[in-house]
């Protein structure tokens, strides 16, 4: 309504000038063409117009000199967006920013190790507030940098009292959600040298035996009395005879603690572990020692243990930062040092580097750090109470969050009005303007931006591939910086970055500071690097060490050049920046011979509108491709209605008509996108239940466990290519 009335406004103050310019220069239309006109003059043409004119001309200069004034400035690029990477000498493509002539190791001179990052922040912060927890409808209460310093010192003082060696070689589980006591546990290993081995949540019994035995540890601190009895119940089966200790966070009774006393292990609480009357000097670790052992999840055999250094880990945090540095905090001058007051959200899982990076890069600069209560379906609330700036996400949040916008949106109508707002929106995006006070967030988005707390600046997505369709709307709607990154645990977290000010969407940005990029051929695929294609190599300072005990993986992994090898192909399009286009792994053939990679298949399927996941089978017995969907259950039954099918969720589920007209819009989709008629799926079964780590059928990160989903929906599988034959 505003934007209407300030048009309406505008155009009948140019009629009413118009109108009366016309007049004036019919009367003196043989004299103005003599002369140039003299101030003198001008103002006797003003003083002659009409009030209502003159009062028109003043509206319409406020108008558009508050416009120009409140309109934000564009973001700079930190380089040209047309030329993003160029060629090294050595191979492969670099960033444009940074030295040109070495890769960037460290970003501050003073932050060079984990240890090193917190002892900055501490610095930086004033003893400001750190890290932040609630209770349900509580607010968030406060832990400042001095006493996280403190408890971490104690801990860790504590864990030498009891034998801990304060070296790389000292390894201690932290098998934890996100909470206060996490990031204190971290800080107590990096304050003596000790390295952290994260558990997983849910990687199950079997994998924490391997990860507990393999890495030879003897403590471990956990959060809930039920992992504790996890814990218990394999030291009781005679499974990880090394494990000595466990160190609960939360309060547990005597039973627990016998229980442990009856298979020697001595179980405490944090708070006895403390070690305040045996406090130990610090003694931090150097750059080259050993940080942490990252067990990633993997979707078959047992874990591998990403061995990174505190060198890996500054490495990457730099080549993040360097990207970032003088647009993140330029463009927020209102106050200074900007950075102190930056807030995150913390709920991706702290066992992964992508989550940690991030948070280490905010204590660096004295932000504080809040941690969800540990339920995700509670993290609105979250987000409304603690209102961050920086929120860390995987794309499948987003995409929950761009469906859940649309489904409000429940009439065409509306539907037109959002993508309509998106797109004039869009338009300031794409020209570098990143605001969330246009007329466009007053009356369309600005109970979107409140609903994640009102204050957000900067969303980062990484761990899979996000919709561009999704990533372009929420860039509008949401009124702050979105950044995409690639990369795996193997090279710390990140490779490649969203370059400020590169809105576009369909790549995963140009190559960090800190690392080098190349291409390498996949003949069997037809990927060539001549044509800039091929699996996707990283180089550089936060490349990890190795497997952990493992040398068969690490050389099938890492080369004798330095180069990682990721198993994903990619694509450098004509701006530098890198596009994933396939997966070197999870390759099969057909019965008639030709190649299928699957995921490259289920990335376009999953645009589908009423798909929330799949899973494409084949095998070489067979000559045709099935999958397996699960319906969004929030998105699906409107969809299904505008179809004219009606039902409940389950009942749709079953519903032979709509399964139709899913197949219908998968192969659309697959046709818009290049697919072959034999890479199409011919037959699909609908699951109504989603795929979850709690059922087996995904990873920790969240990526699907083909093995399992293979024999999980055996018996549907072969039905599928039954009714295929029949």
């Amino acid at each position: 309504m505003l934007a209407f009335v300030l048009v309406s406004g505008s155009l009948w103050i140019l009629l009413e000038l118009s109108s009366t310019l016309m007049e004036k220069m019919q009367a003196q239309e043989m004299i103005s063409g003599l002369r140039i006109p003299e101030m003198d003059d001008i103002s006797q043409f003003f003083l002659s117009l009409p009030t209502s004119t003159l009062v028109g001309i003043g509206a319409l200069t406020a108008v558009l000199t508050y416009w120009l004034a409140t309109r934000p400035r564009p973001i700079k690029p930190p380089c040209s967006l047309q030329h993003q990477s160029e060629e090294h000498e050595g191979g492969g493509r670099r960033s444009m920013m940074g030295d040109r002539t070495k890769l960037l190791t460290h970003y501050h001179d003073d932050a060079t190790t984990m240890y090193e990052v917190f002892q900055r922040g501490l610095r930086i912060s004033g003893d400001g507030p750190c890290l932040g927890s609630r209770l349900p409808n509580q607010p968030y209460k406060w832990i400042s940098y001095k006493e996280v310093m403190a408890r971490a010192e104690h801990l860790g003082s504590g864990l030498l009292h009891q034998g801990c060696k304060p070296n790389p070689n000292q390894f201690i589980g932290v098998f934890a959600q996100n909470r206060p006591e996490w990031i204190i546990s971290e800080l107590a290993c990096y304050t003596y040298s000790m390295v952290v081995v994260p558990l997983y949540d849910t990687l199950g019994p079997d994998a924490i035996r391997f990860i507990i035995n393999t890495a030879d540890i003897s403590t471990v601190i956990c959060d809930k009395v039920e992992k504790a009895q996890v814990l218990l119940e394999n030291v009781e089966r005679k499974e990880t005879p090394g494990l000595k200790r466990i160190i609960l966070m939360d309060a547990f009774d005597s039973a627990l603690e016998e229980r442990g006393r009856s298979c020697n292990i001595h179980v405490q609480a944090i708070q006895e572990a403390l070690g305040r009357d045996h406090h130990r000097k610090p003694i931090p670790p150097a750059p080259d020692d050993l940080s942490i052992v990252c067990f990633t999840s993997g979707t078959t055999g047992n874990p591998k243990g990403v061995m990174l250094s505190h060198g890996n880990v500054i490495a990457d945090f730099a080549g993040f930062l360097k990207v970032t540095d003088v647009i993140t905090w330029d463009n927020f001058t209102k106050w200074p040092d900007f950075a102190k007051y930056d807030c995150l959200i913390s709920f991706l899982p702290l066992a992964h580097m992508f989550e940690r990076l991030i948070e280490a890069v905010v204590y660096c600069h004295g932000g504080r750090i809040g941690f969800y209560q540990g339920d995700i379906r509670l993290l609105p609330d979250d987000m409304k109470a603690l209102r961050p700036t920086i929120f860390p996400v995987v794309p499948r949040l987003l995409n929950r969050m761009y469906d859940k916008i649309f489904s409000q949106a429940n009439s065409q109508w509306k539907r037109w009005l959002l993508n309509f707002a998106a797109k004039r929106k869009g338009a300031e995006v794409s020209c570098g303007v990143i605001r969330n006070d246009s007329i466009w967030d007053k009356i369309f988005f600005s109970r979107i931006q409140n609903s994640l707390g009102g204050r957000l600046r900067m969303i980062i997505t990484g761990a899979a591939p996000t919709s561009p369709s999704v990533l372009g709307f929420l860039r509008a709607a949401l009124g702050c910086q979105v950044y995409e990154a690639y990369g795996q645990t193997e090279c710390t977290a990140g490779c490649t970055y969203t370059t400020p000010g590169d809105w576009t969407t369909g790549h995963v940005g140009a190559p960090l500071p800190c690392n080098l990029i190349k291409l390498v051929d996949v003949p069997e695929k037809n990927y060539f690097a001549s044509k800039g294609e091929g699996e996707v190599c990283v180089k550089g300072p936060n490349v990890f060490k190795g497997y952990l005990k493992d040398p068969e993986r690490t050389a099938e992994t890492l080369d004798p050049d330095g180069w990682l090898h990721t198993g994903d192909i990619g694509k450098w399009l004509p701006n530098g920046t890198l596009k994933i286009i396939d997966r070197k792994k999870h390759i099969f053939k057909l019965a008639q011979g030709e190649y299928i990679s699957p995921e490259k298949i289920e990335n376009i399927y999953i645009r589908s509108e009423p798909v929330a996941q799949l899973y494409v089978h084949g095998d070489s017995l067979q000559s045709c491709l099935v999958g397996i969907v699960v319906p969004d259950p929030e998105v699906m039954p409107e969809w299904a209605k505008k179809k004219g099918i009606l039902g409940t969720y389950k009942d749709l589920c079953k519903n032979t008509e709509l399964k139709k007209a899913i197949i219908d819009d998968l192969v659309r989709l697959g046709k818009a996108s290049g697919l072959h008629s034999f890479e199409q799926v011919k037959n699909i079964y609908i699951h109504s239940e989603m795929f979850s780590i709690e059922n087996g059928l995904l990873t920790p990160t969240l990526k699907a466990k083909r093995p399992e989903l293979k024999e999980y929906f055996k018996d549907k599988i072969e039905q599928l290519y039954s009714s295929i034959s029949m």
